[in-house]
């Protein structure tokens, strides 16, 4: 698993957090800078989860594979599901949700990269 692009998931996730967090106390709903944003991660969701199964059919990787992969399928379902819960909930909430969203995934990569060195 390449750490630098683990490190740029959750730096990025947690931006996006935290700028959510920015729109819903401001008592807003999601604007265009937020889907591109979640956009963009969800891109680099998928390129991190092409890595890894790269990796994992070289020969790479921990000795549970079902855990990996479930964590690698689960962290790229929230970005998708954060925004259409969003676009669905137009009020402060819906911001709120991609709060959440934001953080799943940088916790998720965390322990990706935990179970990736063996370490859990």
């Amino acid at each position: 698993m390449n750490t630098t692009l683990a490190t740029i998931v959750i730096v990025g996730s947690l931006l996006l957090a935290l700028a959510s967090l920015i729109v819903a106390i401001r008592d807003r709903a999601m604007g265009m800078v937020l889907l591109v944003g979640f956009a963009v991660l969800e891109v680099t969701l998928l390129v991190q989860a092409g890595f890894v199964i790269a990796a994992v059919s070289g020969g790479e990787g921990p000795a549970d594979k079902g855990t990996l992969f479930g964590y690698l399928a689960g962290q790229a379902l929230i970005p998708p599901a954060g925004v259409f819960l969003a676009l669905a909930e137009r009020s402060r909430w819906g911001s709120a949700i991609l709060v959440v969203a934001g953080f799943a995934v940088a916790v998720m990569t965390g322990r990706l990269l935990q179970i990736w060195q063996g370490v859990a």
